[in-house]
């Protein structure tokens, strides 16, 4: 890696309104702020003061003014002996990841927005490694010269920065570029294995369990910038969502299952209440202003009216406002939290869909509802039932959360 790299020495209006939009969030640990959070919020792993981290982040602007690592570092040294900051790894580790992160996000994010806005004239994107890298990761080497249309699905998890250090990068490309290269068309996108990692083992909140692409380090599995430009919140899968049609359970659910949580009380419908506001209201959100929600898990689910827009134009999907209450609960809280990695055979590649499950009793009810929402990057669906069989078919695959943990 070169010794001393500076990323803002040709800053770029997107590179810093990137990052200049972000507001700071105080953390203990790394894990605080995950994955596409990090478009909205500054941290840095440990600084919980108020004027810590607000010295740190003006540290990192005045490397996007053109700074080096060696200015930064300076600069770090003064502020870690300002409020004599205890913090994890060396100073020559500590000071450069601060440094390189921050800046090789902001630079591709700025990169990602570039590109996007280019795409009619250059419409495919070409995955770039960098020779600089010391050790370099033996997944990104094989990626590097793959042409893959803009569009392509793979970008969504890989699009760098892909890990700790990564200096990939993007170039778009035109069709006369894939002609000159002797291509007749975009390469294929390699199939994406996703393994599951534990992070945050020594964290306050303790461990949890996340699942990446093979060559992505957690956190990485994301476009820095994308939830800028693209909405986050997922569109239902269907013009009803809400049925058994958007699942595809196995045939039998897994024999040694252990026994659910007894189930709790159902959400109780009052008045002519709007369904959707009531469900968006739980959240934060409104009509006009989407939320964000942290799950048991802490991962991060956008919430907002988009969810509930029928895909083929027609207005709200159908939706009671038990429906509306009860799926909302599943999500706020959920019994189990489950992951399967899902193949999709029209993109020709694997998705990793969360179920959020829930066992709810209704007033003068037998049975209890067993209710399942389940998200993904292909969207949201939802199953309310008083038979258990669907819900007791997602018990498998990747346990994340339990309500009894």
């Amino acid at each position: 890696m070169a010794g001393n790299v500076s990323y803002g020495s040709l800053p770029f209006s997107e590179q810093i309104a990137f990052f200049r939009r972000k507001f700071n969030t105080k953390t203990d640990a790394w894990t605080d702020v995950y994955g596409s959070a990090h478009d909205t919020e500054f941290m840095v792993a440990g600084a919980n003061r108020d004027a810590l981290l607000a010295d740190l982040r003006t540290a990192v602007e005045k490397s996007l003014d053109g700074g080096t690592l060696e200015t930064f570092r300076k600069d770090f040294a003064a502020i870690v002996a300002r409020y004599g900051w205890s913090y994890s790894g060396g100073f020559e580790w500590r000071s450069r990841t601060i440094y390189e992160t921050n800046l090789r996000s902001a630079y591709m994010a700025g990169r990602f927005r570039q590109l996007m806005d280019m795409r009619d004239t250059h419409p495919y994107w070409e995955y770039v490694h960098s020779d600089s890298v010391e050790h370099p990761r033996e997944e990104h080497l094989g990626w590097n010269g793959m042409i893959l249309r803009a569009d392509d699905p793979w970008w969504i998890y890989h699009f760098p920065i892909n890990a700790w250090g990564c200096e990939c990068s993007v170039i778009g490309r035109t069709d006369d570029d894939l002609r000159r290269m002797g291509k007749d068309g975009p390469d294929t996108a390699p199939p994406i294995k996703f393994i599951a990692r534990v992070i945050g083992q020594r964290s306050p909140g303790g461990p949890r369990t996340v699942i990446v692409p093979e060559g992505i380090d957690p956190g990485f599995e994301h476009t820095p910038g994308r939830s800028r430009y693209f909405s986050e919140v997922p569109p239902p899968r269907s013009s009803n969502p809400i049925g058994d049609g958007p699942f595809t359970p196995v045939e039998e659910a897994p024999a040694t299952s252990a026994p659910l949580p007894a189930p709790r009380q159902a959400p109780v419908p009052e008045g002519d209440t709007d369904a959707v506001h009531a469900f968006l209201q739980l959240f934060g959100a409104t009509a006009e202003r989407d939320a964000v929600f942290r799950d048991p898990t802490g991962q991060r689910i956008a919430i907002g009216s988009d969810m509930f827009t029928s895909p083929e134009g027609h207005g709200q999907i159908p939706l009671t406002l038990a429906q509306a209450l009860q799926l909302a609960e599943a999500v706020r809280h959920p019994d189990e939290i489950w992951a399967q990695i899902v193949w999709l055979p029209e993109e020709q590649q694997s998705l990793v869909r969360r179920y959020y499950l829930a066992r709810l009793q209704q007033e003068g009810e037998t049975d209890p509802l067993s209710v399942v929402f389940a998200t993904g990057r292909d969207g949201w669906a939802g199953n309310i039932s008083a038979d258990d069989t669907l819900l007791q078919s997602l018990r498998q695959g990747i346990s994340l959360w339990s309500r009894e943990d």
